[in-house]
């Protein structure tokens, strides 16, 4: 005899039994009716959501920094900080890492990123690649050194590749880190530190790659942009590490140092040129009015430390030298 439909209707505890509860899965009463609005009422429901996550990212900064202070000790002492995900939150962290390189001149020795199916996976999804714990953790025993780092990065807090290779690096005895758009997120126990931003549900039900998604890249934006000008690749906000690796980046080495020093364009490339397109070598030269042989042989006594307050780059301390002041 087959029984009548139940009139039982999941609840969250029905839900958390399944591993299904999570923010990211709800539905938004704000787009319930979505499919009925025009382009620019559906245009205003999904804008008006996603000014929601800058505030909602804001209120992790304390933790964010936390982050970059551990993310700072293990580069600088010879470490690699590891971004590990899967679909949307792990394309974003090989964007993030990818990245740094033309504008920090940091590789995948100072920050790499692993994707859940490997590198395919970033243009085509490869099926159950999130569910395998054992891959995470693998990824993990076989991939990172003593000094390094590894940072979850999950929407919903729970992906199972992403699980396995934090616990592995707890076990290691390795820094952890979470990032997620999930506040319960079941991982965040195998974390040092949780970011763990509050955006809601999204406007497509279980659509990461939209709030989630820009919350993670706002994060990520933060985390290593401050970490990089924590190592001393920034001189204020201009950028002094930059590889000139096309026409475009070329004419910024020189728009930088005219920023920064009020040299006329070509005497900056000029002073550019003899540096051996160093930015930071050339800045002290100009800034210092010294030779770039002079500049060269004191900026060589005060490498970059993360350690040393207000210039990790040190160029404000190789001009003072020069000048035959203290700073």
């Amino acid at each position: 005899m087959t029984e009548p439909p139940s009139d039982h209707r999941p609840t969250g505890a029905d839900l958390e039994l399944v591993g299904l509860a999570s923010p990211t899965e709800e539905r938004n009463p704000a787009s319930a009716a979505l499919d009925t609005l025009d382009a620019r009422g559906m245009v205003e429901v999904i804008l008006s959501e996603d000014a929601r996550v800058a505030a909602a990212v804001q209120a992790q900064a304390p933790q964010i920094a936390e982050l970059v202070e551990m993310c700072v000790r293990a580069i600088a002492a010879g470490g690699t900080v590891h971004y590990v995900g899967a679909g949307t939150s792990g394309r974003l962290g090989v964007l993030d890492a990818v990245e740094l390189a033309p504008t920090f001149d940091a590789d995948s020795s100072l920050v790499a990123a692993h994707l859940a199916g490997g590198p395919g996976a970033f243009l085509t999804a490869v099926e159950g690649a999130e569910d395998d714990e054992e891959a995470g953790a693998a990824l993990v025993r076989e991939e990172c050194g003593e000094e390094d780092v590894v940072v979850g990065l999950a929407a919903s807090g729970r992906t199972p590749f992403v699980g396995g290779a934090l616990r592995a690096a707890r076990a290691a005895g390795l820094p952890t880190a979470l990032i997620s758009a999930n506040p319960g997120a079941a991982l965040a126990p195998a974390a040092d530190i949780a970011i763990l931003p509050d955006v809601g549900p999204e406007v497509v039900t279980g659509s990461t790659r939209m709030k989630a998604g820009t919350a993670q890249k706002l994060t990520l934006n933060a985390l290593s942009t401050a970490t990089m000008v924590r190592l001393g690749t920034t001189f204020g906000n201009l950028m002094i590490e930059v590889r000139p690796t096309n026409a475009k980046l070329v004419a910024r080495t020189v728009r930088i140092l005219v920023q920064a020093t009020g040299a006329e364009p070509q005497r900056a490339a000029e002073v550019l040129e003899a540096a051996d397109g160093s930015v930071r070598l050339a800045l002290v030269a100009l800034l210092s009015g010294a030779p770039v042989a002079a500049a060269r042989a004191v900026l060589e006594e005060h490498p970059r430390d993360p350690g040393r307050a207000g210039d990790p780059a040190g160029i404000r301390t190789a001009v003072a030298a020069l000048h035959g002041e203290s700073r």
